[in-house]
């Protein structure tokens, strides 16, 4: 019999909390008018290392986005930041800080 010995990795050194923002579509006109310029929004903050992943479910009927943020009070404020999160057809369903022990560590 053989055993197996395995260390679990350290946790990323992260600069700030991680939180996951779920978001709801509908089929609302104003969603896709608005998405352009949201993306772009987003890849600014992907740049600046606040968003760490983004992206629309396969289905389309919503998205998840990764952010790092110190606390609630700042990811609220980069949500009332963007207007696509009060867009008609698009919902911020969920917001929940995410303690994750695998992947890349801030830049």
């Amino acid at each position: 019999m053989y055993q197996v010995i395995q260390r679990c990795p350290a946790a990323p050194a992260y600069r700030a909390g991680m939180w996951i923002l779920e978001l709801a579509f509908t089929a609302a006109p104003e969603r896709l008018a608005a998405r352009a310029q949201h993306r772009r929004r987003l890849a600014a903050l992907h740049a600046d290392g606040v968003v760490r992943m983004a992206g629309p479910f396969a289905d389309d009927e919503g998205a998840l986005i990764v952010v790092e943020a110190a606390d609630r009070r700042t990811v609220d404020e980069l949500i009332a930041a963007d207007p696509y999160f009060t867009t008609p057809g698009v919902a911020v369903t969920r917001i929940r800080q995410w303690h994750p022990f695998l992947g890349a560590p801030s830049r």
